[in-house]
């Protein structure tokens, strides 16, 4: 299932259940749902045979990694412990409600500008293949001296057109490798750049530090220890810098020292959350300060979207109108040429 679809099955089997169902019916009902080969009554089905084999819930979900990350088995884990599988259930509904938001924030602020670009590109080939090899005949026929601009457009767009497929497949060649790198040896490079880039860190670094702080305030909230709740959020961050520094605070959590202290010392985290922290620790309500850092964060993540949108959209006016006045450069000052030429 996707987390679209975690979601709406949380949710679904959270109201079965509250209306007083067991946990086989409520998930044989599930299985029933509309088409039977859907992700959900796939997972919803198997989900039931198990516990009709007599496996823990919390079991059955570990055996559906791809669907059920390791916040959802350890949760169902700590509400079968606690017999409060219910409000469990709409906790988790919660964090996804939560997760879902913020990349669709994310995700929307950064397709304008995809767009964008993409048609700018598109457009630039397009006048390149189509419209500059038109003036090249003229130009050429009237056998004046061309401008520098003029000599470097038609340059551009014979290349383009001789040598094209070579710089697409340079291109696609270029990507691939760079995703290679990124998913292996430079996975560390990268999410430390990406925490450090101009416009895009507000968005990735404020999103980061929310989902951390959500994730660890939904296990803490329900009974999951620090060291397996630090581990869970390692595995979750989807950051590898923010992951290496949880890391390091479960090794020295283990010595009886306090998380605040260890995240503090990484400079990776913001003072204010790490302050925040360290006085939930001393106040031992931890969860209630993880959440309000979670509040801090979304609401500085919906800023951090208007300044980026708001500081894109005359970076992109002013890529285009370098593009195209370079087109018109060239072309107009070869027509002025050949005219001042032809007057003489």
């Amino acid at each position: 299932m996707k987390p679209g679809e975690v979601l709406l099955f949380t949710s679904e089997l959270a109201d079965l259940i509250e209306a007083g169902m067991t946990l086989g019916a409520a998930l044989n009902s599930l299985a029933n749902q509309g088409d039977p080969n859907c992700g959900m009554c796939v997972v919803a089905a198997d989900l039931r045979d198990r516990i009709m084999r007599g496996e823990a819930f919390s079991d059955a979900v570990d055996a559906h990694p791809k669907t059920f990350p390791a916040i959802y088995g350890n949760m169902v884990r700590a509400g079968e412990a606690s017999g409060a599988m219910v409000e469990v259930l709409h906790r988790l509904t919660e964090h996804y409600e939560r997760t879902q938001s913020m990349k669709s924030k994310i995700i929307s602020a950064l397709t304008y500008p995809c767009i964008v670009l993409g048609i700018g590109v598109i457009a630039v080939i397009f006048a390149m293949v189509k419209i500059v090899p038109q003036f090249t005949e003229l130009f050429k026929s009237m056998g004046q001296e061309l401008p520098v601009p003029t000599k470097i457009l038609m340059g551009m767009s014979d290349g383009l057109i001789k040598y094209g497929i070579f710089y697409a497949l340079g291109l696609v060649l270029s990507v691939a490798l760079l995703r290679k790198w990124i998913n292996g040896a430079g996975r560390m490079k990268w999410d430390a750049f990406k925490l450090r880039m101009p416009l895009v860190k507000g968005l990735i670094a404020s999103g980061a530090y929310a989902a951390l702080a959500y994730t660890m305030q939904t296990l803490l909230s329900n009974g999951v220890n620090v060291l397996n709740a630090l581990r869970i959020s390692e595995e979750t961050s989807g950051n590898a810098v923010i992951g290496a520094e949880l890391r390091k605070a479960r090794e020295r959590v283990t010595d009886g020292t306090t998380i605040s202290g260890p995240l503090a010392q990484s400079g990776v985290f913001p003072r204010m959350m790490t302050d925040m922290m360290a006085l939930g620790e001393q106040t031992g309500n931890l969860p209630a300060a993880l959440g309000h850092i979670g509040k801090r964060y979304e609401a500085e993540l919906n800023r951090n979207i208007k300044i980026f949108t708001t500081a894109l959209e005359p970076l992109l006016i002013l890529f285009v109108a370098v593009v195209v006045g370079f087109v018109a450069i060239a072309i107009l000052s070869a027509v002025f040429s050949a005219t001042s030429a032809m007057g003489r």
